[in-house]
């Protein structure tokens, strides 16, 4: 009887084939990455004995979210509160920053307002998105409008040093509280 020789299947190839196929769906295969929101934080400070200087009030909107994704309104002088629905802030904000002395208790001038967010803990994001995106959105309207005014020309046509230029006239000044406890949780 002969002994027949089982035929051998060459693997020295395998290992390369293998390296290309990791190769390829590495390159083919996207990565879901989250997007968030772009913030830019103050430079850091090192603690200084003075106490910062106070804003006048009449230059500070206040708007207050609360856990049941209330917004509440203070604005300026006026002492009162307003609940306000969140889709009508932007308006609100483009009459506070651009009040230039019309009302006597609101914002003198762009420059001198700011509008500081308050949100309580239970706050949902995305009643706080809406919130901060109604506000860019008077920010932008005001940039718009400006650039159109000076330059005849749409803000995101403008070149970077006009943009600046703009937004150095018409500052965007937010502050954001720190969040605590308000509303009907209290």
């Amino acid at each position: 009887m002969s002994k027949r020789k089982i035929p051998e299947i060459n693997a020295g190839s395998m290992a390369d084939i293998a390296f290309l196929l990791l190769v390829f769906f590495l390159v083919t295969t996207t990565i879901q990455s989250d997007a968030g929101l772009f913030q830019q934080l103050p430079q850091w400070v090192e603690d200084t004995e003075q106490d910062p200087k106070p804003k006048n009030e009449r230059n500070v909107l206040q708007a207050i979210v609360t856990s049941s994704n209330q917004l509440i309104l203070k604005m300026g002088n006026d002492g009162s509160q307003l609940n306000y629905e969140i889709d009508n802030l932007k308006e609100r904000c483009i009459d506070f920053l651009t009040n230039n002395d019309r009302n006597q208790n609101w914002s003198e001038k762009m420059t001198k307002a700011v509008i500081l967010i308050q949100n309580d803990n239970g706050t949902s994001y995305e009643t706080y998105l809406r919130v901060m995106n109604q506000i860019q959105a008077a920010y932008n309207t005001i940039w718009e409008q400006a650039s159109k005014e000076k330059h005849g020309i749409s803000y995101e046509a403008l070149n970077e040093d006009q943009k600046l230029e703009i937004r150095e006239a018409f500052p965007k000044v937010v502050s954001e509280a720190e969040a605590t406890k308000f509303g009907k949780d209290k």
